[in-house]
């Protein structure tokens, strides 16, 4: 199947209608319908409900997104690894959580232009969920997350364990109220276990560095990673709750069993060697 009828057909889904999908494919609406009346004879089945209102799927629609979904991502891999530049022989493709970011993965990154010159990179940043998703699919070789989900053909082992630790404001600074922050759903039910009483937050946060800078604007209380707040501890601009539970919060490393095993190698060694640099100092 031509990689752009399953494009075309994913812009459908997202677009609601033919038109939107058209505008996002920069093509005319009626090579949007001929594409889609290809796939139809192919499948030998409608995937769309054609309305006044747009189009939905049909159950034949929706069995066949997930695959549609991993085509475009099958070709968009071969594309990458068969265009590689030159001086480089291999291409590693690498996803992560937002929060790991900095400074884990931007540590990796420089290892990586230091010790493996001769592999091109591409990275991804996504949820956790969509990550393992995606390497299912065949489009990562590798993702970092915190609490790792075992998945068929996918290996997880522990990159490092962090520790979340409640934080907040000097008293003179303004509220004093605990705002709740995503940490997943283990460390939701945890703390719900641990603090009913802030069962419903007033406001809550889906992203560390957004909350932190919000409880020091106004004042307040949270769960961060120890590592990431320590400057703001050293400075008094945070200060450690007396007593306080704290909660492990381990970031996995999680390889495909399709993975060149070299690769892997050079992945585990090169996260191994960032990890270390970026834990926080006893």
């Amino acid at each position: 199947m031509d990689h752009a009828i399953a494009r075309t057909f994913l812009e459908v889904v997202k677009a609601g209608s033919f038109v939107g999908a058209a505008e996002a494919l920069n093509i005319s609406q009626t090579a949007v319908s001929a594409r889609i009346r290809v796939l139809e004879h192919e499948l030998e089945r409608p995937v769309f409900v054609r309305n006044k209102a747009g189009a939905r799927l049909t159950p034949a629609g929706e069995k066949f997104l997930p695959f549609a979904s991993s085509l475009v991502r099958v070709w968009e891999t071969a594309r990458n690894v068969v265009a590689l530049p030159p001086g480089r022989s291999q291409l590693v493709s690498l996803g992560a959580e937002l929060s790991l970011w900095s400074p884990l993965l931007s540590r990796w990154l420089l290892w990586m232009h230091r010790e493996c010159p001769e592999i091109a990179v591409r990275t991804t940043i996504d949820t956790g969920e969509h990550l393992l998703a995606l390497m299912q699919e065949g489009g990562l070789d590798a993702a970092v997350i915190y609490g790792a989900q075992r998945r068929p053909g996918l290996i997880a082992e522990l990159l490092f364990e962090e520790r979340l630790v409640l934080a907040r404001t000097p008293a003179r600074t303004g509220s004093t109220a605990m705002i709740g922050i995503d940490w997943g759903a283990d460390f939701a039910a945890s703390l719900r276990a641990t603090f009913p009483e802030n069962a419903s937050p007033a406001v809550s946060i889906g992203y560390g560095p957004l909350a932190l800078d919000y409880i020091l604007a106004v004042g307040g209380a949270g769960y961060f990673r120890e590592g990431f707040i320590r400057p703001y501890l050293e400075d008094g601009r945070l200060q450690i709750v007396p007593n306080s539970p704290t909660f492990a919060y381990p970031a996995y490393l999680v390889l495909s069993e399709k993975t060149d095993p070299a690769l892997v190698l050079r992945l585990r060694e090169g996260l191994r060697s960032a990890s270390a640099g970026a834990r926080p100092k006893p």
